[in-house]
């Protein structure tokens, strides 16, 4: 299974070793734009992203609308979001237009992020 990691801030551990041990083939990218030029080559089974809130955008409210968009036509790849608390009702209008698979709320740990992970790589059935 391939997964993406879109780190755009950070601000917890670093899961690579755990993607790694859960058996994902890694790609790593550090901004939206360099993951819709990705996106464009390879679709992964997985994104792991993260949540920004940002009002100065005149069209969007985040930095996952057009990633979300993007995704509309591979439905069948699993996001999965970091957020923080205080940005849950934001997120949740994204939420109502994008499907997203899981959300993790800051502080992110890497049990967290490894429930959902082992859930994202379970056979649909």
């Amino acid at each position: 299974m391939r997964l993406l990691a879109i780190i755009e801030l950070g601000g917890y551990p670093n899961l690579l070793p755990l993607y790694q041990r859960l058996g994902f083939d890694v790609d790593v990218v550090n901004s939206q734009r360099k993951a819709r030029s990705y996106l464009k080559k390879t679709i992964p089974d997985v994104i792991v992203a993260e949540y920004i809130f940002q009002s100065d955008f005149r069209d969007r409210t985040s930095n996952l609308e057009t990633l979300m968009a993007v995704l509309q036509r591979h439905p069948q790849v699993k996001v999965v979001v970091f957020y923080l608390p205080e940005q849950a009702e934001k997120l949740a209008i994204l939420e109502g237009r994008f499907a997203l698979f899981a959300k993790v709320p800051f502080p992110v740990t890497a049990e967290s992020v490894e429930r959902e992970l082992r859930r994202a790589a379970m056979p649909t059935s």
